[in-house]
């Protein structure tokens, strides 16, 4: 998904997915095909759980389809055993051991081992203050591994077993050592319940099903990922049947799936907040962000409800903290509510009755938001996709200060994947002034 798009296991995952624990070869065959208009261009990248989280929480769509992991988050588990069986760790919190699954094979045919999850540990792309953690992965015996850290880290197992990175995706040692990296990324093998057949730049990927897949076959035999980027593109390709699920329809387009009854409207909930960071002209007391009524002046300014009305129907959910409630001991904190007059009041204490000339607001790619909100409206046909649930989710913004204002830059981002501003521009740009609130949606 996109930077931030959601930290969710997608209707992929959930749908062909679903269950903890091995199960017997089922009575029916995989058949049919399910074709998916996605808003971002496929990168060979993704395909490679060495990159991911490195390029970005979206190519875990494709990780949950051609990989598996030694422990991942499933439906009713935030870290399912999956590849490993079970786990310890030692009683000085330095030694964390993995019994893995037995008589698994790659799609190749290659078998699995502890080798390959050694492998797959070393390969991955560790921040160097990661790695500095780590002592040596222990290969015990073909199906038990150790990992052995400097001191006990605490957060080891979020790092490891969650989506914050891929280093618990297992790739085929032997395969990649034949072939390479880039080898790999144009044919990739793994240990999912999809295999890969062909990729298209900025067309489409194409999968299969793995009839022997371990934990579940999926029903579907074919999966189709289509790169669409315009989203009324999107919209028309799902109401011709071209595709079953069409990703990103929100606002008006989204008002057009609901008004269909052939098609439903399906939120992917997700967990990401909407946050302007003004890293400079925070700091700066020339910069008229630097007074904290002028900035909570916006916060009031902002009604949320019809910014999640007017982008997803209502279906985000407000917040008053960048950490998630679904993350564990969050702190729930309720958003500032709709206030102008608050916000009118606020500017004036500070100095600017009249309002000030904000900078220029420019979207990070590929797409703009107006507010704080959530998730993604998906169209699916027929009863294709999954209820929505609830999920905030936004934009990241930072302001950098130019003379007494600065250009705030909104960026899309996960809280699990730090992205920066400057790494892409929107093309389209907006001047912000606190005092310019639309009669429409009312937001900034």
């Amino acid at each position: 998904m996109r930077w931030w798009i959601v930290l969710v296991v997608t209707s992929l995952a959930s749908a062909l997915l679903a269950g903890d624990r091995g199960v017997a070869a089922p009575a029916y065959k995989p058949e049919g095909e399910m074709r998916y208009a996605v808003y971002v261009t496929i990168s060979p990248a993704w395909f490679d759980p060495a990159e991911v989280a490195t390029a970005g929480i979206t190519p875990f769509w494709f990780c949950y389809a051609l990989h598996d992991a030694l422990l991942k988050p499933m439906p009713d588990n935030p870290m399912a055993p999956s590849l490993a069986e079970s786990w310890t760790v030692s009683p000085d919190q330095r030694v964390y051991e993995f019994k893995l699954r037995e008589g698994l094979k790659f799609h190749n045919g290659d078998p699995f081992t502890a080798e390959d999850v050694k492998f797959s540990f070393e390969r991955y792309k560790w921040p160097q203050y990661h790695r500095e953690k780590f002592q040596q992965v222990e290969v015990v015996d073909p199906y038990r591994v150790r990992i052995h850290l400097v001191q006990p880290w605490p957060d080891f197992m979020t790092f490891y077993g969650t989506l914050t990175t891929g280093a618990g995706w297992i790739v085929p040692k032997k395969y990649i050592e034949k072939v390479g990296d880039e080898g790999f990324r144009k044919h990739p093998i793994g240990l999912g319940p999809y295999k890969f057949v062909s990729y298209t730049p900025g067309i489409e990927l194409v999968m299969e099903a793995v009839e022997g897949y371990w934990r579940k076959v999926p029903h579907v035999k074919r999966l189709v990922f289509k790169t669409v980027p315009d989203p009324t593109t999107r919209l028309a390709m799902l109401k011709k049947g071209e595709v079953d699920v069409a990703y990103d329809l929100e606002g008006d387009l989204g008002e057009d799936v609901k008004r269909d009854p052939r098609l439903r409207v399906a939120f992917s909930g997700g967990i990401g907040i909407a946050a302007l960071d003004f890293l400079d002209s925070l700091w700066d007391p020339k910069s008229p962000w630097h007074d904290q009524r002028v900035r909570l002046a916006a916060s009031y300014a902002i009604d949320r409800q019809a910014i999640s009305e007017a982008e997803t129907l209502g279906a985000s959910i407000s917040t008053g903290s960048l950490v998630p409630r679904e993350f564990e001991f969050a702190l729930p904190i309720e958003p500032d509510p709709y206030d102008p007059a608050k916000a009118k009041q606020l500017l004036a204490e500070a100095g600017y009755p009249n309002g000030f000339d904000g900078g220029e607001l420019a979207p990070g790619p590929p797409f703009f938001a107006r507010g704080e909100y959530g998730g993604q409206l998906s169209g699916c046909s027929g009863d294709q996709g999954e209820a929505a649930h609830d999920g905030a989710g936004g934009a990241y913004g930072s302001a950098q200060h130019q003379a007494t204002a600065g250009s705030v830059y909104v960026w899309q981002r996960s809280l699990w994947q730090r992205c920066h501003a400057a790494r892409g521009i929107g093309s389209e740009h907006w001047r912000l002034r606190l005092w310019g609130l639309s009669r429409h949606r009312r937001a900034v």
